[in-house]
């Protein structure tokens, strides 16, 4: 992965969190307005015999999965994380930042068994959000500290990518899974015998969503699946994974993830009690987010530093990776994802879903981006000492 592609890629991202932070703020205003019922039953309106909101979570969130498996394609087969040394750290550390705060939710709602389905709610990190809040920095933060960051996200989402196919499955249609299967038989064929045309792929990916969601499983798990079965070409040419890659990350960035932020952010304040922020659930979310993300993050990169498995990325130090772990607790686009999910049947909740990843998320991003600042100034005083 060239460093061009990857400022290239940090600014995109970094104008993202700037958008997202935005369109939630406007979510949450219309949700607080005279306007709050249009603000609602704008989403819940049908369209082709299903709401708005679903065509947003089964539908374009598809395509937010789709970006984030050829991501990953891209960092294993190509130059990124090719080698198994420089993913072995931030893999590591992305799973740390997943088990810590199951521990601390479950911990919160192990008596409330109802509650216990918010479990994986605080395991993500919204890569967007933290690299928006990382651009107030500039070139203050080492490129090495970047890229670990990166690394980590990627392996977080494959962490919800998995948790989304093993738990959020319902009951099976094999019928449905059998045409997937010919599908995806189908679209590797194409693969081997070198077939280049983007435009068969995603037509083989439409019909695959359909036959995914037909099934039982959910529909977006289809993305992850086409990612893998669009061609890597080690000609001259650009690929058409590359390609794909390339043409859909603005999209994804400016327009999916803020619409997306648009149908589930908002939270009506309306006859809202302070207590609320110590229900199970909310609390649960916070304290994930906010201490068990940078407890899991820190201890196992730590750890795994100590044990010879990895370095500490050029030019960083300790108090960085800090202020990086807690970064890690904005959960937002991921964790909102996975509320929805988990309490789709019990939307009672959703507003402690919503409310708990705000909070915890912004706490977060305060508490690293200060460490972060005081990391920096200590870094820049050592330095004027030296010399």
């Amino acid at each position: 992965m060239t460093f061009a592609f990857i400022r290239h890629f940090i600014k995109l991202e970094s104008a993202s969190g700037v958008l997202l932070f935005f369109a939630t703020c406007v979510a949450i205003i219309l949700s607080n307005s005279p306007l709050s019922d249009f603000y609602q039953g704008l989403f819940t309106y049908s369209y082709f015999t299903k709401p708005i909101l679903f065509w947003i979570n089964e539908g374009l969130m598809t395509f937010f999965f789709l970006l984030v498996s050829l991501e990953l394609k891209r960092e294993f087969f190509g130059q990124g994380l090719s080698d198994v040394s420089k993913f072995i750290l931030p893999g590591i550390a992305a799973l740390g930042g997943m088990i810590a705060p199951i521990i601390i939710f479950i911990g919160v709602n192990y008596s409330h068994p109802e509650t216990l389905k918010g479990w994986a709610i605080p395991v993500a990190t919204d890569i967007a959000f933290v690299l928006g809040v990382l651009s107030l920095f500039g070139k203050r933060i080492p490129i090495g500290l970047k890229l670990f960051l990166l690394a980590l996200a990627i392996f977080d989402d494959v962490g919800a990518v998995i948790i989304i196919a093993v738990f959020h499955t319902k009951s099976l249609s094999f019928l449905a899974l059998a045409g997937a299967f010919l599908v995806i038989i189908f679209l590797q064929i194409l693969n081997r015998y070198s077939v280049k045309q983007l435009s068969v792929y995603l037509l083989g990916g439409l019909i695959l969503w359909i036959c995914i969601l037909k099934s039982g499983v959910h529909p977006t798990i289809a993305g992850v699946i086409l990612a893998f079965l669009i061609p890597r070409s080690d000609g001259k040419n650009v690929s058409p994974s590359r390609r794909l890659e390339t043409m859909l990350h603005p999209w994804v960035a400016f327009l999916i993830l803020p619409i997306f932020a648009l149908a589930v952010a908002g939270v009506s304040l309306e006859g809202l009690e302070f207590k609320i922020i110590f229900d199970y659930v909310s609390l649960g979310i916070i304290l994930g987010l906010v201490i068990g993300k940078q407890i899991g993050v820190f201890t196992f990169t730590w750890l795994s530093i100590r044990l010879g498995l990895g370095n500490l990325p050029k030019g960083t130090t300790w108090y960085e990776i800090w202020g990086i772990a807690l970064l890690c607790g904005i959960g937002f686009t991921m964790s909102l994802f996975l509320g929805t999910l988990a309490f789709e049947e019990n939307k009672f909740y959703l507003t402690e879903v919503r409310l708990g990843i705000l909070i915890g998320s912004m706490l977060s991003g305060l508490i690293g981006a200060g460490i972060l600042y005081s990391a920096i100034k200590m870094k820049r005083g050592m330095k004027i000492e030296a010399s």
